[in-house]
């Protein structure tokens, strides 16, 4: 059994770049995700370059048996074992650790890549004019093939404060959405952020930045590992040439209170690390006062009305 540390568990990584120039490794964090997870290592068993990619499955104390029967042809994999459940921070930083390969592919339960989804990554990474990209996203679609936005601008204090007040749901044309909604993600660019559901980083990268920080249990470390790519000079970019299935809320659908707990908790700690402890004591006030009562509000009147259902 394998219990990590609570500082970034990236020691036993060397800095050296792989020799095997198309070796790829991915790592997956799981809690409780049933047959999405056999799912996911199938879809990524009968990947164009299965024979030289490593799956490495941190598993966060799930009771739900989902490691218990994990079988793949080509694949190599890693299956490492939590007491209890580190949060998905921590528990990407502990498959890290495990990895040697020049890119790391950190990968949800819920997504099912597609047989030249990981060959294409390693195509436009291996690029010479892609050498300064650090971070990178795919696109991700949905059961019936449509688009996912999972692109984000960096949120500034004043978008925070107003959507603790829910005035990105009353006046949206006012406060600018989070995800980049309004772009329909057909083109390769440049972004602040891309979704943690695929998150494909080079390793360089990924040491340099320190992996992801430990602060956060859930939510927001995707956004915070981007930021601080731009921040130490990588590029964090969106590629649309490779493509995946994404499910969404695999395994958060299921604890739907603690979800706005861990929520709320990430966005006041990245608050307070990019934007100071006033901004953050003063988005606690409106979050505690104003946003909570109303989230849970509303959850209560879903279940009342669910139960008046026949």
């Amino acid at each position: 059994m394998t219990t990590p540390s609570q500082t970034n568990s990236l020691s036993r990584c060397s800095s050296g770049s792989s020799n095997e120039f198309s070796r790829i490794d991915i790592v997956i964090v799981n809690w409780n995700s049933g047959i999405l997870l056999q799912k996911c290592i199938a879809a990524l068993d009968r990947s164009t370059v299965a024979g030289k990619a490593r799956i490495v499955i941190v598993d966060n104390a799930s009771v739900d048996g989902s490691v218990d029967q994990l079988s793949a042809t080509r694949l190599e994999v890693v299956l490492l074992r939590n007491d209890t459940n580190v949060g998905f921070a921590a528990a990407s930083n502990m498959g890290a650790a495990r990895c040697d390969a020049e890119y790391i592919v950190f990968l949800n339960p819920d997504v099912r890549v597609r047989q030249d989804t990981l060959s294409r990554i390693l195509e436009f990474l291996n690029d010479t004019s892609n050498t300064a990209v650090g971070v990178v996203g795919i696109q991700l679609v949905d059961g019936d093939d449509r688009i996912q936005r999972t692109c984000a601008r960096k949120p500034t204090v004043v978008a925070l404060l107003l959507r603790a007040l829910f005035l990105d749901r009353v006046v949206p044309w006012f406060v600018p959405s989070h995800f980049l909604i309004e772009w329909d993600h057909g083109d390769t660019r440049q972004v602040d952020q891309v979704m943690g559901a695929c998150l494909v980083v080079r390793r360089a990268a990924f040491l340099q930045i320190g992996g992801f920080d430990q602060r956060y249990f859930l939510y927001y470390e995707d956004l915070d590992l981007c930021l601080t790519a731009w921040s130490t000079g990588w590029k964090v970019t969106y590629f649309p040439g490779a493509v995946a299935e994404h499910t969404g809320g695999g395994s958060t659908g299921k604890i739907k209170c603690r979800r706005i707990f861990y929520l709320v908790c990430s966005r006041l700690k990245y608050t307070q690390k990019w934007h100071g402890s006033l901004a953050a004591m003063l988005l606690g006030f409106f979050t505690l006062f104003v946003e909570i009562p109303g989230r849970l509000g509303v959850l209560a009147l879903r279940q009342i009305r669910s139960k008046e259902l026949p």
